[in-house]
């Protein structure tokens, strides 16, 4: 790990070597706030996506806060002339949110300077400090370093601190939007009971404000999906030829499937933290208690957090569910892919998905999936019946039905069997890192204002001639 005042660890390239897709290595600093894999979907982004932009020959050095990302190590690229690698630049925060103590009170010996008492003040008043307060810190640092990368690349951070373009950060800034957290926002809100409750949850929230003003001055928004895209354009008000869909995917090689793995009967996984509505477990535990009457085998396990108190906690105990929905969580990727692979069905009960990685996961290891059709669902998913089976949002009948085909004594072998092999298929076809990765730099170099290509290669040609293995 290096430290924030280490030098820079990517020298400027020479004429010579060459990235896969024909044109020169960028040098690329990927600015994450939260990047632990184990903190959700933009963590597990920052490890895979900057895997793969140096396994095309670009130098990637990942800027982030804690909880710090986890880096894959990057083989030699293949089909290209240019020594890729990733590095991690550590950019601390007071980090507030830690366990054991989430909102803890610095000791006065850790100020270091005025963004640490803002921190501290925002996060005393119930707002969400984080976005801002790693905006101005990597201004700083970014203004220090002044001609070490040929673009920046913002994971959602959306403060303050990235506007003002090249003049201020020292190169084109490339911004991914997942989602906009304002459909976040919407959903709680909706679940939240009582004035202080939703006066919370509003403050909590403060930062979406910000949010949408510094994208609507973005010049280049990437997003995962075509659902996206338009919550983007709806909700924060972005000009439409500003916004470009990269679609993400899966590892597809630790995402496939293991005959070896015993699949154990009645066995359903979800990913999912108990406390967020916008997951919709509630919804997924109800269906178990009605599709439990007909299958008794059926149980759920749950990749997250469980919630002592809450709708889910409630819904389990009022149902007499608690032996029949286990929770794990911190487990590695090698680990989280044998659980998908041994149960007979993967459902994501989601409300609203601005893409939805563990959907793709749970298709890459040709699993069968039941998925709602919430959000960008059925853009990973595909149709109904063909690669997974979709049922409305919020629906708990409607969910068990389709839980209840799968495990049906008769049918049910034959359809997972279809669902999950066309699923593989089409995980393979449209989403894995490889292919993203290969968008994405299309961006860089349209930011940076290069060809995106060299003479004679279609962007990613290289990789392909090659036959390099996708994700």
């Amino acid at each position: 790990m290096t430290p924030e005042a280490a030098p820079a660890a990517a020298p400027s390239p020479s004429a010579g070597p060459l990235a896969a897709d024909g044109g020169r290595p960028l040098r690329i600093a990927l600015l994450t706030y939260k990047g632990n894999p184990f903190c959700g979907g933009q963590g597990v982004y920052v490890r895979h996506l900057s895997r793969e932009l140096a396994a095309l020959g670009h130098r990637v050095e990942v800027i982030g806060a804690q909880p710090y990302p986890v880096l894959d190590e990057v083989p030699a690229p293949s089909g290209t002339t240019a020594p890729g690698g990733v590095t991690l630049t550590e950019l601390p925060s007071l980090d507030l949110y830690r366990q054991p103590d989430p909102f803890r009170t610095p000791r006065a010996g850790e100020y270091r300077d005025w963004i640490d008492a803002l921190e501290v003040a925002t996060m005393w008043t119930g707002g969400f400090p984080e976005p801002l307060t790693f905006s101005l810190r990597a201004r700083r640092h970014l203004a220090a370093r002044r001609g070490e990368f040929d673009v920046i690349h913002d994971n959602q951070t959306l403060g303050y601190g990235l506007l003002g373009g090249p003049a201020r950060l020292g190169a084109p800034l490339v911004t991914t939007i997942h989602h906009p957290v304002t459909v976040d926002r919407r959903l709680d809100l909706d679940a939240a009971t009582g004035f202080l409750r939703r006066a919370s949850v509003r403050r909590w929230y403060g930062f979406t404000r910000m949010q949408k003003r510094v994208a609507r001055r973005l010049p280049a928004v990437l997003t995962v999906s075509t659902s996206s895209r338009d919550e983007i354009l709806g909700h924060l008000g972005v000009a439409p030829e500003r916004v470009h869909v990269v679609p993400i995917g899966a590892d597809t090689t630790l995402f496939s499937p293991d005959p070896s793995i015993a699949e154990v009967p009645g066995r359903i996984v979800t990913t999912s933290s108990a406390d967020v509505p916008l997951k919709g477990l509630v919804h997924l535990v109800e269906a178990l208690a009605k599709l439990r009457t007909e299958h008794p085998a059926a149980h759920l396990v749950v990749v997250g957090r469980r919630a002592e108190d809450g709708p889910v906690a409630a819904a389990v105990e009022r149902h007499g569910l608690t032996g029949a929905v286990e929770f794990v969580k911190g487990i590695s990727d090698a680990e989280l892919a044998d659980l998908v692979r041994s149960a007979q069905i993967a459902c994501v009960p989601s409300l609203y998905e601005g893409f939805s990685l563990p959907a793709a996961e749970a298709m890459a290891t040709g699993t069968p999936l039941v998925a709602t059709t919430g959000g960008a669902l059925p853009e990973v998913t595909g149709e109904d019946g063909e690669t997974c089976l979709a049922v409305p949002p919020a629906d708990a009948g409607a969910l068990a039905a389709a839980l209840g085909r799968l495990l049906d004594p008769h049918d049910g072998p034959e359809l997972r069997g279809r669902l999950g092999r066309a699923g593989r298929e089409r995980v393979l076809a449209r989403f894995t890192w490889s292919r993203a990765a290969e968008g994405t730099v299309e961006h860089y170099r349209r930011a940076a204002g290069e060809r995106a290509a060299g003479p004679g290669r279609a962007p990613g040609a290289a990789s392909r001639a090659a036959g390099r293995p996708r994700g």
